[in-house]
């Protein structure tokens, strides 16, 4: 992932905005309780970072003040504006869900909640083994 202040109208970027970084097991769950949730409950873009196993949701600015949810990290971006790096498809970061297809950004509140369902849907499937 690359920070830009670019208007390169060839790749979206994101304005301002603070990023919540999780495991993708976690993300992946979150992301599809988002998706299935009530019609004010959209997902933003996500991004997929294949080599760390990490999604990380842009979230509004402010958001890493007051973030406090277990197994996550919420990270000031200061302004700066993001868009995917231009590397060989198939390495590094990749938008799984793109700006150009998704909300500003994912509301924190309904993120903090998606995140908790997630967790217990892992922690219930997993003590099925």
């Amino acid at each position: 992932m690359e920070t830009s202040q670019s208007n390169d109208r060839r790749m979206p970027s994101v304005a301002a905005c603070d990023l919540v970084t999780v495991g993708t097991r976690q993300g992946l769950e979150a992301v599809d309780i988002l998706r299935r949730g009530p019609a004010g409950d959209g997902v933003g873009p996500v991004l997929h970072d294949d080599g760390g196993d990490t999604l990380v949701f842009v979230v509004p600015p402010g958001t890493a003040a007051a973030w406090d949810v277990p197994g996550s990290v919420c990270t000031r971006t200061d302004g700066r504006r993001l868009r995917p790096a231009p590397e060989p498809p198939g390495q590094g970061p990749d938008w799984l869900v793109p700006p150009c297809e998704a909300d500003l950004a994912t509301d924190p509140a309904v993120l903090r909640r998606a995140l908790g369902e997630a967790a217990r849907l892992i922690e219930a499937a997993d003590s099925c083994r």
